[in-house]
């Protein structure tokens, strides 16, 4: 299957943005859940729809929502380096290695290449979306988490878990766009939009669930790094501390609401991205005919 058209840089970023307000919009509460598990040592906190009924019975119906305003701004630059990145990463390594359409090798390393450049982005609002998150938080908004950051780090403070941000993205992107082009050479020739649609549903809800199978383990020390625990400081060791203490299947707290956020989320990120850049396409391509002269 032929690569579709390139576009600019700027149309990358603002249908990577589009996509990634829609998702966290539709899927946030379960992020909300999926911290909580995670954070959660002693194993208080079981089972998705009990630790829903628990938060909306306990603190109430709106801590669902506690700390999206930090995703919410985190997700346009975020969801926007993603998809950028992943674009003009592939065009890099398609002209160092020669090769004129993306393969399945080169998907895996673009993936894994712009996982790490958005854990850039990603770090300063991911910290204080977990702070936010914590059943046990005294802070009541983004601002006084990151005012409580620098007063006690310095604004380098606010890089903290980077290491184990960097390993949950290039896992995650690499898994989920390194799928996404295998499924999608799988898949026939979508015939009209629905079918489009349709097709990118499926690969971009693949893709995603493989992506989160790959990186839950990575996103569970990333989350207690974050939270401030002196016993958790690097990833690799931090993932034998926890499958030491308390089993294998720790590293994997947190997953049922986590794969059920970004299977259907990838689903939606690569619908709304590539409907986005559709459009984009067309309108330039009826620019440029309309300011074609006429011969």
């Amino acid at each position: 299957m032929a690569d579709p058209k390139p576009l600019p840089f700027i149309y990358q970023f603002i249908s990577g943005a589009v996509a990634g307000v829609s998702e966290i919009l539709v899927m946030y509460p379960l992020d909300v859940v999926k911290t909580r598990q995670q954070l959660d040592s002693t194993n208080a906190t079981k089972g998705t729809l009990n630790c829903i009924r628990t938060i909306i019975k306990d603190e109430g119906f709106s801590r669902l929502y506690k700390g999206i305003s930090a995703p919410i701004l985190m997700e346009a630059p975020k969801r926007a380096t993603k998809f950028a990145a992943n674009d003009e990463w592939g065009k890099i390594y398609r002209s160092f290695f020669g090769v004129s359409t993306m393969n399945q090798p080169l998907a895996v390393l673009t993936g894994a290449t712009a996982g790490a450049t958005e854990s850039f982005v990603v770090v300063p609002f991911e910290l204080v979306k977990i702070r936010l998150q914590d059943k046990t938080t005294k802070f009541n908004g983004m601002g006084e988490v990151v005012k409580d950051i620098v007063q006690r780090n310095g604004v380098l403070g606010l890089y903290k878990g980077l290491e184990s941000t960097l390993w949950r993205h290039i896992w995650w992107n690499a898994g989920y766009f390194g799928l996404i082009h295998q499924v999608r050479g799988l898949m026939p020739k979508p015939k009209d939009s629905t079918q489009k649609t349709l097709i990118d549903l499926t690969c971009g809800t693949i893709g995603g669930t493989f992506g989160t199978i790959l990186n839950t383990p990575f996103d569970v020390v990333k989350s207690r790094i974050q939270a401030g625990s002196a016993r958790y400081k690097w990833t690799y060791p931090s993932l034998l501390v926890v499958a030491r203490e308390e089993g294998f299947a720790a590293l994997y707290k947190g997953f049922i609401p986590k794969v059920l956020r970004l299977g259907p989320g990838g689903g939606i990120l690569l619908v709304v991205f590539t409907t986005c850049m559709d459009f984009f396409r067309t309108m330039r391509d009826g620019k440029e005919l309309k300011d074609k002269p006429l011969k």
